[in-house]
């Protein structure tokens, strides 16, 4: 093999170090589930891959010994990449699971480019490049090839998590999830627990099974006394795997409603799936359920013995706030039409996630004026409709809300928040994801709202932009009050031309960088 082969494969080399990368990044975006990665894979790639082998064919034809074709691929694929373009939103997480898939997909394309090197000659640079093309099927190969290792793996950690909390016997251990407001309910029952107790709770996201595990194992130690489990769930069994790591005895349900509705075909799921953590508490166990939720209030599969403790705002429960009184500074309420409870947090999803901790800190036995008072410290939730004010800017953070019931509940906030005469309520969005067939309708639906809610919407990103739009034309909102933006920096721009001081802007979820 020649000189120039050698730097050819020198090249092609760097380029799949970078492309290797970013391919993993999108996978690791992906859950690293390959129905996902294929959904994003092939819209976003497959117009690229006709054109390079369009060019690449044209091009062949110039250049003698095929090293031009290799050479091309790499640069070509290389131009995929993204983050060569703006930066991501969401940097790659090299965990040690990221460092394994890595160290063997640069073992695979390592074994290709010598043999390829030995047996093809100078044919080398062209099968290289043709690897560079196809990096995507390298990785999940890679992937493929490290299952047994991860799985392995994974069995490992799962019974040493087991002995953990096997081991703390006397250990209160609590679930929480929902559709949307697991996070916030999971962050204040803590505060509030904590005026009794010494309180852990999975940190952040941390609300699979295997984030679950990693919590006990690095973070669970005798001394604490209550455990508080977020639990989410993409799929049936989700909710069941862990319930039967943790066995909790204490089970709050926030909300169900429309999510993840590629993966749970339908609502119905959604409730079983959600309800798992209910139906896996003891005889002696308490269930708390949000009541003003229409899936959880015609929910009919419980089968657990254990006690039921129903919350609500509008409808009727046990716990049931009256005399609400929301202003600029938060929200004050009646228990019952009794104690009085004062709070800085926004929106009646906040004050179901309150209630719902007021029931467990009762069942534990909590001090009422010692629950009154850290509910008056509660601080929102980063990214959940958190409230930020900046040079006269009011800033709405329902970043991480991803579902049309909780999306409502923002723009109402928005709709009935106080502005001076001639500021302007402002919405940004890209709207819902992974709704399977309903995506289009709830999308729509989310125009509507918002044409109801706001003074002007900029809405992010492709993925859902027809259907947001109509919903917006056919609710009259104007076209010069509404933008169409190809990412949050093109968001960013538009929304300097509008924004005034004293003007309040709602950031209603946002995508990984795997949607366009």
């Amino acid at each position: 093999m020649d000189s120039l082969a050698i730097q050819y494969a020198i090249i092609y080399t760097l380029a799949f170090l970078v492309i290797a990368k970013y391919d993993i990044h999108m996978f690791q975006l992906s859950s690293y589930r390959y129905s996902r990665y294929f959904r994003w894979l092939v819209p976003d790639n497959i117009a690229s891959i006709k054109r390079a082998f369009a060019l690449l064919a044209f091009a062949a034809a110039f250049m003698p010994g095929f090293y031009g074709l290799g050479f091309l691929a790499g640069i070509t694929t290389v131009a995929w990449v993204h983050a060569w373009r703006e930066k991501f939103k969401t940097p790659l997480v090299y965990t040690m699971r990221v460092k394994r898939l890595f160290a063997a997909d640069i073992i695979l394309f390592a074994i290709i480019a010598v043999v390829a090197t030995a047996v093809a000659d100078e044919w080398a640079p062209a099968i290289i490049g043709a690897v560079l093309l196809l990096s995507n099927m390298l990785m999940l190969l890679a992937n493929l090839v490290n299952t047994p290792i991860e799985k392995a793996i994974n069995r490992h950690y799962y019974n040493d998590a087991k002995r953990i909390i096997e081991s703390n016997k006397n250990l209160i251990i609590i679930g929480v999830t929902g559709s949307f407001g697991k996070t916030s309910t999971k962050n204040y029952l803590a505060s509030v627990l904590a005026e009794k107790y010494n309180v852990l709770v999975t940190p952040g996201n941390f609300n699979t099974l295997l984030g679950v595990i990693r919590t006990i194992r690095e973070h669970l130690r005798p001394y604490h006394q209550v455990f508080i489990v977020e639990m989410g769930a993409k799929q049936k069994n989700d909710i069941k795997e862990i319930c039967d790591l943790v066995r909790p005895t204490i089970g709050i349900v926030t909300a169900v409603g429309e999510m993840h509705l590629e993966t749970f075909k339908c609502v119905e799921n959604i409730q079983d799936t959600k309800f798992e953590l209910i139906n896996s508490l003891p005889a002696n166990g308490l269930g708390v359920i949000n009541f003003d939720s229409e899936y959880i209030k015609n929910y009919k599969g419980i089968t657990s013995q254990c006690r039921i403790i129903k919350y609500a705002v509008e409808g009727e429960g046990e716990y049931k706030a009256n005399d609400v009184v929301y202003g600029a500074g938060g929200v004050s309420f009646t228990l019952n039409g009794g104690e009085q409870y004062n709070s800085r947090l926004l929106g009646a999803g906040n004050l179901l996630n309150i209630l719902a901790s007021i029931a467990v800190a009762d069942h534990l036995d909590v001090p009422v004026n010692k629950q009154r008072n850290a509910i008056a410290r509660l601080q929102p939730v980063e990214h959940r409709l958190s409230m930020k004010v900046s040079g006269g800017i009011t800033v709405l953070d329902d970043a991480y809300n991803s579902n049309p019931q909780g999306a409502k509940m923002a723009l109402e906030v928005l709709k009935n928040f106080a502005v001076g005469e001639g500021n302007k309520r402002i919405v940004i969005t890209p709207g819902f994801v992974e709704m399977g067939t309903r995506q289009a309708e709830a999308n729509k639906e989310l125009g509507a709202t918002i044409a109801k809610s706001c003074d002007y919407a900029i809405v992010v990103n492709a993925t859902n932009r027809d259907a947001i739009k109509s919903g917006i034309e056919e609710s009259g909102m104007p076209a010069e009050k509404y933008f169409l933006a190809d990412s949050l920096n093109h968001a960013h721009a538009q929304l300097s031309q509008i924004l005034r001081p004293g003007d309040v802007v709602l950031y209603e979820n946002d995508l990984p960088d795997n949607f366009k």
